[in-house]
């Protein structure tokens, strides 16, 4: 069992530093070069003389230099925050707003500058002889790393990971998936998702290496499939929607990936007919659905998927609770068939979202008798056999291609918008139960349509929303009315324009 996660990937630099740990398209970086990468960057921030526990926004893609940054943190006792460099200016700034993080490092060049906020880059860390100080690593309860989700007003929440919290999951991840030794996984997921943490610590406290599909082949099928081929892993972490994307390749098969022996699926909804091709593709391969907010660390479920399991679920469960969890159903609500809201409780709970005391106190809570936090998360499920089974969201927010999106985020957008009178985003599902597409119901003001042709007013609409919100929450579709069903208390009833979205 890891006890600490930095001195268990410091301690195999020191016994194994030739063994490589990252590998981004054929280049390679060994266990040596990370502890000397990150010692560089540990000691570049010692002379910052920062506040004690302050966390570091970090900026890039999937590189090397973006892990070396992270342990960098974590070794003088300060939480990193992972940015993807492919979010647009205004998220950068309403995290720096909320985190009040006055330091960024910089591994790909800042789009815009922030105020008062000291910025670092690769060049200002130069290699150094300094070995940090174990007293100072990030442990216990301390923040580990702090990801930003969607938030229902605009913006985004930062959830607060422990270093115990992190440990909850890792050491879960190592015992219970019956992972090859020193195993290499791809390593997809962008470093501000938290499915990137699925693949990251287990490989590095294990002396695996992380495999790097970047963003930019993911995002081009021809560059996808020219490079997939010739990348080599055992396990594989992705969202179910990626490896749909994937059997476009038909090299995309056992055959020609020998070696890889697992699949870890999370982030959404993983269908039967997906798991079916799957295990026709790879006969001799693990497939392991597993779910969990990014509240709760990763994930906090796991069943493996076998043909028994298919026979016997049309809709497939989520899987055991992890031995230190336990997940139970909340039916107040008045669900029926026992379902009701998933409720989380155990050490890998987060100590909640970051200076929103408001919003913490909603979903995260611990009664008198306990000594973990229980977290509310938001889910419709139910139990039975000891396989806890998903059947939506309770409120507005959902999953789409792995990532999790507050409806009202994009309406917040939406509804400010000058033309815009209503404005509300609706998901249009698969029969399969998984989100297709996102779908913007719009009423324009008076006088709009006489104004403008209505592919203007899509163009300035997406223009609008590109400037505020991530593009995955972009609606594919624009749909406009002359009128939108209103609720009682004169809101936009969501539920109704999602039941017309869905009907049509």
């Amino acid at each position: 069992m890891i006890k600490d996660i930095i001195k268990t990937i410091d301690e195999i630099a020191k016994t194994d530093p030739t063994r490589d740990a990252y590998d981004y398209l054929g280049k390679t970086n060994t266990y040596g070069d990370l502890k000397q990468r990150s010692d560089a960057y540990a000691a570049k921030i010692v002379a910052l003389h920062l506040p004690a526990k302050e966390p570091i926004m970090i900026w890039g893609g999937q590189t090397f230099e973006m892990i070396a940054s992270f342990l960098g943190a974590v070794k003088t006792g300060h939480a990193y925050i992972p940015i993807d460099s492919g979010s647009n200016n205004e998220r950068l700034l309403m995290i720096q707003e909320v985190s009040r993080s006055k330091t960024v490092i910089a591994i790909d060049p800042l789009p815009v500058k922030i105020d008062g906020v000291k910025v670092i880059t690769p060049a200002d860390v130069p290699t150094v002889d300094f070995e940090p100080n174990p007293h100072y690593f990030v442990e216990g309860d301390d923040n580990y790393y702090i990801i930003f989700t969607s938030g229902t007003t605009g913006k985004p929440k930062g959830v607060q990971i422990s270093h115990r919290n992190l440990l909850s999951f890792v050491n879960w991840e190592l015992s219970d998936f019956n992972l090859p030794a020193q195993p290499s996984f791809l390593a997809q997921a962008p470093f501000s998702f938290d499915l990137s943490v699925m693949s990251l610590y287990p490989a590095l406290v294990s002396g695996g290496k992380l495999v790097v599909l970047p963003r930019e082949a993911t995002q081009n099928f021809g560059e996808l499939f020219q490079v997939l081929p010739k990348m080599q892993f055992n396990v594989w972490v992705s969202t179910p929607s990626f490896a749909e994307m994937c059997f476009l390749d038909s090299t995309f098969n056992g055959d020609h990936h020998p070696d890889l022996t697992h699949f870890l699926f999370c982030g959404e909804e993983l269908s039967h007919k997906t798991a079916v091709a799957l295990q026709k593709k790879f006969p001799q391969a693990h497939i392991f659905n597993t779910y969990g907010p990014t509240e709760t660390t990763v994930a906090v479920t796991q069943v493996e998927i076998t043909p028994e399991l298919l026979a016997k679920y049309d809709r497939l469960p989520i899987g055991y609770a992890k031995a230190d969890t336990k997940i139970t159903i909340d039916t107040s609500k008045g669900e029926v068939n026992d379902q009701g809201e998933i409720i989380i409780h155990g050490p890998s709970v987060s100590k909640g979202y970051l200076h929103n005391p408001d919003k913490t106190k909603a979903v995260f809570f611990k009664s008198q008798a306990d000594t973990e936090l229980s977290y509310r998360a938001g889910d419709l499920g139910f139990i039975k056999d000891k396989l806890l089974f998903y059947r939506g969201r309770i409120d507005f927010q959902i999953k789409f291609n792995g990532y999790r999106i507050e409806l009202e985020e994009i309406n917040f957008y939406l509804s400010k918008h000058p033309l815009v009178k209503y404005g509300v985003v609706a998901p249009k599902y698969t029969p399969d139960h998984k989100v297709r597409q996102l779908v913007a119901v719009v009423v324009l003001n008076d006088g709009v349509k006489e104004q403008y042709q209505q592919a203007e007013i899509v163009k300035q609409l997406r223009e609008s929303l590109e400037k505020n919100i991530m593009p995955y929450m972009i609606p594919q579709r624009f749909v406009f009315q002359d009128e939108m069903p209103i609720s009682q208390n004169g809101k936009v009833d969501l539920k109704a324009v999602i039941k017309e979205v869905n009907q049509a």
